[in-house]
């Protein structure tokens, strides 16, 4: 994984004293990787918001349970995944409509913006479409397409997290890539997997 943020030991262990000046600082650190998490899972941003909150509030009575001899980053976005596939289970309906009403266009990009206007405009429309195609999938799929290329984890960072082994995990992608792939050619024909579309 592209390191999230190194996160000094001793702030952590204060945290894990109790020291919520400390827990803050954590928060500050992690609060934007740990909701682009939660929003590529479930797909909108209020629902985004809790679940990271959610994720801060379990994190914080589970510190004594970290390990220092992990990533805590890792570890951090291991409860955020954990909560999030939870809460896709409890879901009644757990696929969203391509439709539906609640996609937020303020929502984090999945492409940086480029130049010309007409680049951007083509590019909030295919990161939408990613987005999108993302909520079809279930959820161990989905989530192994984001710890690998949302957040730039190695096949056994994602396995510490999953609780799957390394082979498994392989196997996870390579059909998680073929699904959203098939979901995006079905939009936008000739296109290629995440990548952005060009004028």
């Amino acid at each position: 994984m592209a390191e999230l943020t190194r996160m000094e030991p001793q702030i952590i262990a204060a945290a894990q004293r109790g020291d919520k000046a400390a827990f803050a600082q954590i928060v500050a650190e992690f609060q934007t990787p740990v909701y682009n998490l939660a929003y590529r899972m479930l797909g909108n941003r209020n629902d985004a918001e809790d679940a990271a909150q959610e994720t801060f509030l379990r994190a914080y009575a589970q510190l004594k349970t970290y390990d220092p001899g992990q990533s805590f980053g890792t570890w951090l976005l291991s409860v955020a995944a954990h909560y999030c596939i939870d809460r896709l289970r409890r879901r009644k309906f757990q696929w969203l409509s391509f439709d539906d009403p609640r996609w937020d266009e303020s929502a984090p990009s999945l492409v940086s913006d480029l130049p010309s206007p007409e680049a951007s405009a083509l590019n909030k429309e295919r990161e939408q479409e990613v987005q999108r195609a993302l909520q079809t999938l279930a959820p161990q799929y989905r989530m192994a397409l984001i710890l690998k290329y949302w957040n730039e984890m190695s096949l056994e960072e994602i396995s510490a997290i999953t609780g799957d082994n390394v082979g498994t995990v392989k196997v996870k992608l390579y059909r998680a890539r073929q699904m959203l792939g098939k979901q995006l050619r079905a939009v936008s024909p000739g296109q290629t997997l995440l990548e952005p579309r060009h004028a």
